[in-house]
């Protein structure tokens, strides 16, 4: 194995411990982190107790959850690029002798991994709040469900975050795309109950598979095969991130866009 390949695990593992810390460090992290889930929880706690089905109340945690990591993930990547060029260091990473999805990456996967705390906020809000119990079908699967359905989202993220790159206002773009993919990935309602159109939409959604592994693990069903899916996806994801990333920064170095003048 070459130095060059050497370097990676351990750049990719200080740059998510750096940007865990960096996000631990802002207010506006912190507020979003903790409060956005048990926001998430308590609506998902009352529509399926009104819609009567209080048995799945774990489930309905479980997706709130889900929901709050994919929406780190999603504001967290924009917002890395975006924060890079308001301090004027985009231009450095993307000069560096370090490919820049390997810079990206670990800022994608720092999100998710910051998201995870909503998983967990939400599932303790359920049993706080709504007596909800923590009968899981599958614990142990459940342990690996969820750092493989962290990564997968992670990877997804890199793909983002690539196109946040060209991108003057990555923000207008986030918010159009977080409530979609919760309804597309069957967090908290079946895909079944959506048009026919948007299947193929759902099954390319690690989301959607990373939901289907959790959901699995709490309430019974095959957990090793959706995860499997899910993580095939999200490395696939990664590779076409690769790609895009080498369009979008040469696309940036010709139009000169990757300032803010």
């Amino acid at each position: 194995m070459s130095v060059a390949l050497r370097r990676i695990p351990r750049l990719l593992a200080v740059g998510v411990r750096t940007h865990v810390t960096y996000m631990s460090r802002s207010p506006l992290e912190v507020a979003f982190a903790v409060l956005l889930p048990l926001v998430y929880a308590t609506l998902a706690a009352y529509l399926f107790r009104a819609g009567g089905h209080p048995e799945r109340l774990l489930e309905a945690a479980v997706g709130a959850g889900l929901m709050g990591i994919w929406t780190s993930v999603l504001f967290g990547s924009g917002a890395a690029v975006e924060n890079q060029r308001w301090l004027g260091t985009l231009e450095t990473l993307v000069a560096s002798p370090t490919p820049l999805a390997l810079i990206l990456l670990p800022v994608s996967v720092a999100t998710a991994i910051t998201g995870t705390y909503a998983l967990v906020a939400t599932v303790l809000w359920g049993v706080l709040l709504f007596s909800v119990p923590l009968d899981f079908a599958h614990p142990l699967l459940l342990l690996a469900a969820l750092p493989g359905c962290v990564l997968s989202m992670g990877m997804m993220g890199l793909l983002l975050a690539s196109t946040f790159v060209l991108l003057r206002h990555a923000h207008a773009l986030t918010n159009a795309l977080e409530a979609p993919v919760w309804l597309l990935s069957g967090v908290l309602t079946p895909i079944s109950v959506l048009p026919r159109w948007t299947t193929p939409l759902s099954v390319i959604l690690p989301t959607t598979w990373g939901a289907r592994a959790l959901r699995a693990a709490v309430s019974g069903g095959d957990v090793p095969g959706p995860l499997a899916v899910g993580l095939g996806l999200g490395a696939l994801y990664t590779v076409v991130a690769v790609i895009v990333l080498g369009w979008v920064e040469g696309r940036a170095r010709q139009a000169a866009t990757l300032a803010l003048s």
